[in-house]
């Protein structure tokens, strides 16, 4: 295939599952590659995916769509791309730049011939936009830290009620909020969220989209987000070898986050997934080590709140001076209607997301990721060209988002590190609003260096999951990344499992991230009554003769589920007062089960007997959700026959894209939000997985052709391409297939091989 404009040779050899392994000349030349073979099956979702991020969805969707362009214009990096560029190692840089080339060079080819674009386009009446590397540089998005929860937190505050805000996120050291000093929390509101209070939610592709959301129990969904990982030393292996085992939890139920490739060229030698879109492989293993990642917690956002001069308000008081707003105008061009301007103000702390000189106030919104240097989009290629350990923590100082990275080589060494930028905030704690007039601003980041790391820990093996796992000088008397974790649970059986005597093999592993057996569950059969009448009698007897793993065809796993979300919902209006129903809407199941284990005055004069009545008010509510869902039979319930998998185009409510994109369905799940086998859903909506391990590896470090890989739903979106679901059934059943690395197994499996010459 000619015509392209790569530097030199590049081939791809794609396996039989749609595998691109790209060997190059150069490493710049397989990053060149891998934007080409992401282009040729993925096109439709970095398109879509670059249209979000540089607020340009209005002018192909039309007026709906302003209000998101808006807020992402907002949060675009404004300073000197130039100077940004200048500042990254140059070959991250030369890596960057050949990897927007692929996608272009794939580009060029579609719009020679218009035949061979994804059927979206046609359907859409779209072209698609060409990448330019100064756009990796002003898209800044992926931090922690949730405004909107500083806001709830003032608002509690402001009605005496802020000890209710543990129910919704507890923090961890049972930190107590204070008000800062000079927030007046009466004052603050959702407003001071400006546009970004108005596009929290799902993009507006058709209103019956919009109107089957639910904002409460979206916020649970991705607050339960998360992944697994795992890494256990040679001495505690059954393979001799050390294995690292990784499974990142992402959305489930449109296109894939992940896509598999595999990156030679002389010394660089790298396979694994990637985010579409963004250059590298974010976990997988080059020839000498494994590396996995899995979220770890920063709050690297705050919103301050700004005093507007009476006579001027494009001016705010900082440092006991005025200073004047730096102001853009954007024109937003929008289909079918008059295109719209928006001004975009900044300030010492960021972007302005209100301004109201009405009341002579403004706030604005700081942010770890746009701040200068903070090119997360450039700090994969970093890591992957880290050669071992020590380059590896040198690279780390690209990497913004909050991030435990697992690691483990051929000399048989494992470690973890905790990657991300943590801002320094000197006289408050993050988790509320703060006056802007200086007295609150960060003060610089904590250095990549001192940010917590472990090699070869004593104990053979170590495992993340989203848990708190700051090391003793992390703690709040000295400093801490985030007070917000998420629940352990899925930790807790990951130390159950792995802390079991014996070596551990690659099928353990497997097991291990399939594992459905849910902790929730064993705590809240044995808090069950031992006297209960009709249904519920009936519901707890289910439940008590139950092994607690939600398996994809166990009837008491469907009643457990049922039970459990009325259970959420019997909790709430139980303790939460009337005054503060419109702000805390959802419970962590952490305080709830804590409650439910030992009720106190919050259950009323007598709490334990109040808690048991509780407890049978959701068992009669949760038999009769079950017989609803599932039938009148307890027999025939099954938790797979709701817990489906089901994969629709993110535009499939236009008609004319369902059309052209068939739904992947037919599998059935077990498994929630809670278990090591992550399959969350939105309970407001049905019982359809919303999230879980798109991807899951398991490396045999050393022996690299052992490793073992399972991948939703297949290589490409195209639904012309004969992987567009080929790896569906694998998937749901939970059977993963070798990753050939070697140039002998890799040879062995390809079925097709394209070359790209300049």
């Amino acid at each position: 295939m000619n015509g392209t404009a790569a530097r030199g040779p590049v081939t791809i050899a794609d396996d039989i599952w749609g595998v691109p392994h790209i060997r190059a000349g150069s490493i710049p030349d397989a990053y060149f590659g891998q934007g080409y073979v992401v282009a040729r099956d993925r096109l439709f979702q970095i398109d879509l995916q670059l249209r979000r991020d540089l607020g340009r969805l209005a002018e192909s969707f039309g007026p709906r769509f302003v209000p998101y362009d808006h807020a992402a214009r907002l949060l675009l990096y404004r300073g000197d791309v130039a100077a940004e560029l200048d500042t990254l190692p140059p070959d991250v840089v030369a890596c960057a730049r050949a990897y927007v080339d692929g996608i272009n060079a794939r580009i060029a080819e579609l719009e020679a011939d218009p035949a061979l674009l994804p059927p979206e386009y046609d359907a859409l009446g779209l072209t698609p936009l060409r990448w330019d590397i100064a756009d990796l540089v002003r898209i800044r998005n992926g931090d922690m830290g949730r405004p909107d929860d500083e806001v709830r937190r003032a608002r509690l505050a402001a009605r005496g009620l802020l000890d209710l805000d543990c129910l919704m996120t507890p923090l961890a050291w049972d930190w107590q909020p204070v008000v800062p000093d000079g927030l007046d929390v009466a004052a603050v509101a959702d407003t001071d969220l400006g546009v970004l209070a108005l596009t929290d939610g799902p993009l507006p592709w058709d209103t019956a989209v919009q109107a089957r959301y639910d904002a409460v129990h979206d916020r649970l969904d991705r607050d339960a987000h998360g992944s697994n990982a795992w890494t256990i030393a040679a001495d505690r292996s059954a393979t001799g070898r050390p294995i690292l085992a990784n499974d990142p939890h992402l959305g489930i139920g449109g296109f894939s986050p992940r896509h598999i490739a595999h990156l030679t060229a002389p010394d660089f030698d790298v396979i694994g997934a990637g985010s579409p879109g963004m250059p590298g492989i974010m976990q997988g293993h080059t020839d000498h080590y494994a590396f996995g990642r899995t979220n770890s917690h920063i709050d690297q956002e705050d919103l301050f709140v700004l005093d507007l001069h009476p006579d001027d308000p494009e001016t705010y008081r900082h440092d006991g001076a005025w200073k004047r707003f730096e102001t853009l105008t954007e024109t937003i061009g929008v289909k079918d209607a008059a295109d719209v301007t928006v001004t975009i103000r900044q300030c010492v702390h960021g972007p302005v997301l209100s301004h109201d000189p009405s009341r002579r106030r403004a706030t604005a919104m700081a942010s770890v990721s746009l701040q200068p240097g903070a090119n997360m989009t450039f700090a994969i290629i970093a890591l992957n060209l880290a050669r071992n350990w020590d380059e590896l923590a040198q690279a780390a100082r690209l990497h913004v988002a909050p991030t435990n990275l697992h690691y483990a080589d051929r000399d048989g060494n494992t470690g973890w590190r905790m990657l991300g930028h943590v801002p320094v905030r000197p006289h408050h704690d993050g988790l509320m609003p703060v006056p802007g007039d200086g007295r609150y601003d960060w003060q610089g980041l904590v250095a990549a260096e001192d940010m917590p790391a472990l090699l070869n820990p004593p104990d053979g093996w170590f495992a993340s999951a989203n848990q708190l796992n700051l090391p003793a000088d992390w703690s709040p008397d000295k400093r801490v990344s985030s007070f917000i974790w998420n629940a352990p649970y899925r930790y807790d059986r990951i130390v159950e499992a792995l802390g079991q005597p014996g070596q551990h093999s690659l099928a353990d592993s497997v097991v291990l991230q399939h594992d459905d057996l849910s902790l929730p569950a064993r705590a809240l059969v044995a808090l069950l009554p031992d006297r209960l009448d009709g249904s519920a009698a009936t519901a707890a007897a289910i439940l008590r003769d139950w092994d607690c793993r939600l398996s994809v065809d166990s009837a008491a796993a469907a009643l457990f589920e049922m039970v459990w979300i009325a259970l959420g919902q019997a909790f709430l209006a139980a303790i939460v007062p009337d005054a503060a129903r419109d702000l805390v809407t959802s419970v962590d199941p952490r305080p709830m089960l804590a409650m439910l284990s030992h009720p106190d005055a919050r259950f009323g004069p007598e709490p334990a007997a109040a808690r048991d009545t509780l407890l049978a008010t959701a068992l009669a509510a949760g038999w009769d959700a079950a017989i609803a869902a599932f039938g009148p039979d307890p027999d025939g319930w099954r938790w797979g026959d709701a817990h489906r998998v089901v994969l629709r185009h993110p535009l499939s409510a236009l008609p004319q894209v369902a059309a052209v994109s068939p739904a992947i369905e037919g599998g059935r799940s077990g498994g929630d939000a809670f278990t090591v086998m992550a399959r969350g859903y939105v309970a407001a909506r049905d019982y359809t997985v919303s999230h879980g391990a798109n991807f899951l590896i398991v490396c045999d470090v050393g022996d690299w052709d052992e490793s073992l890989v399972c991948a939703l739903p297949g290589q490409s979106i195209d639904p012309r391409s004969p992987h567009y679901r080929d790896s569906y059934a694998a998937w749901v059943a939970g059977e993963p297939r070798r990753l050939a690395f070697s140039r002998q197994a890799v040879d062995a499996s390809i079925r097709q091989i394209t070359e790209l010459r300049s």
